[in-house]
């Protein structure tokens, strides 16, 4: 991969993580503020539902964030944009469309039917 293309995607993911863990934080202080008082239990329940909702997608950010920071090691290590599988390059496309991805295509699609068979 290119030099120009390295410093794109640390770039990138650097930003996206600032921007995640960002968000982090205002969920935390989000959930310690006071917690009202709804009289009506509808309205208790639309907040409670907003909140696991809140709950999942922060959840899957802390996921996100993980994978970012491991893509960030492999531009560290120089092993950025080669398939931890099989050793060839991934393809700029696919590192434009995933750019967490540490695998080809190919074996990314081998393990997803080998995940499909097994029923996983």
């Amino acid at each position: 991969m290119k030099k120009k293309d390295i410093k794109y995607f640390k770039e990138f993911l650097t930003g996206r993580l600032e921007e995640l863990l960002s968000h982090a934080d205002d969920t935390v202080s989000g959930m310690t503020t006071p917690k009202e008082n709804f009289p009506d239990p509808t309205d208790r329940a639309a907040l409670e539902s907003d909140r696991n909702f809140m709950l999942r997608i922060r959840d899957r950010e802390s996921k996100l964030i993980k994978k970012i920071k491991k893509a960030l090691a492999r531009i560290e290590n120089e092993t950025f944009g080669v398939c931890e599988s099989c050793g060839e390059d991934i393809t700029i496309e696919r590192m434009k469309a995933r750019p967490v991805t540490s695998q080809c295509i190919e074996c990314k699609s081998k393990e997803e039917a080998l995940e499909k068979a097994l029923g996983l």
